[in-house]
């Protein structure tokens, strides 16, 4: 009997090469089963080579534009209105898309429809959040109210729009200061370098629109906090997590290593969590 071939490794290619990108890059140089980074696009191309210098196996840098003939799958990290330009041509192609900036796909509605139509896939992983699986599992049933607390140092909300267009200083806050109360959507608009976790969690339950949120600034924190409260017909459950931010302030290490989780999951003989 002939031994069974294993199937080619996934390509992947990363788009933005910040704290998030790097260190996908580096776990997809160590090794990642089944998967071989095949592409890199960065803002500034002589920076980005230098940092994946210390790499194993030389990686091409290119435009973003020239990443899709290059891999099977994008893990977008970048700036979020760069979303489309990256994660088009792939979902235009049938290939799968790993999106951190879900915030902006709440302005690019026409990217789940590409998907549809042309056999691709935009896979938002876990991130900062814990929970997600509970939350998908009891939108399977009905969810009555999602509320979800968020408070962050100040460096982490530094810049926001919302504070620039309210002309709400932080930098000087003495207590806990409360920036934000409404829907995740508008969360989205206000706050888009923060709220990726939000749009996540609402897109896991019951929509942008349903899912509450408080964003607070707390200049007691070194942690970027979040807490879910969450009433369905299936369960009534909460949930905590306080993330050590990145090298960016407005990122949590742990989305990172969401990332590297998801490509582990590619192809696995047995996998847990949906």
């Amino acid at each position: 009997m002939a031994a069974q071939r294993s199937p080619p490794p996934v390509r992947v290619a990363i788009a933005g090469l910040g704290a998030i990108g790097l260190k996908v890059a580096d776990a997809l140089d160590t090794g990642i089963p089944g998967c071989t980074l095949a592409a890199v696009s960065a803002r500034n191309a002589g920076p980005a080579a230098e940092r994946l210098s210390q790499l194993k196996r030389a990686v091409p840098v290119v435009a973003i534009d020239e990443l899709e003939p290059l891999a099977d799958i994008v893990v977008e990290c970048a700036p979020a209105g760069l979303l489309a330009q990256i994660v088009e041509p792939f979902l235009r192609a049938g290939k799968k898309a790993i999106v951190l900036s879900c915030g902006a796909l709440l302005q690019h509605d026409r990217l789940v429809n590409l998907a549809r139509t042309c056999g691709g896939q935009i896979i938002v992983p876990t991130g900062a959040l814990i929970g997600l699986d509970a939350v998908a599992a009891a939108a399977e049933g009905e969810i009555f109210s999602v509320r979800m607390i968020t408070r962050k140092p100040i460096a982490g909300l530094a810049g926001a729009p919302y504070l620039i267009e309210n002309n709400i200083e932080i930098d000087s806050i003495k207590q806990p200061l409360l920036l934000f109360k409404g829907s995740a959507r508008a969360a989205a608009a206000g706050f888009p370098a923060n709220l990726n976790v939000a749009v996540a969690l609402s897109l896991a339950g019951i929509g942008a629109d349903r899912t509450m949120l408080e964003i607070w600034a707390d200049p007691d924190l070194d942690r970027n906090t979040h807490r879910i409260e969450v009433d369905a017909d299936s369960a009534r459950f909460s949930m905590a997590i306080e993330n050590i931010p990145s090298g960016n302030p407005r990122t949590g290490r742990i989305t990172a290593l969401s990332v590297i989780s998801c490509l582990r999951k590619m192809n696995v003989p047995q996998r847990v969590g949906s």
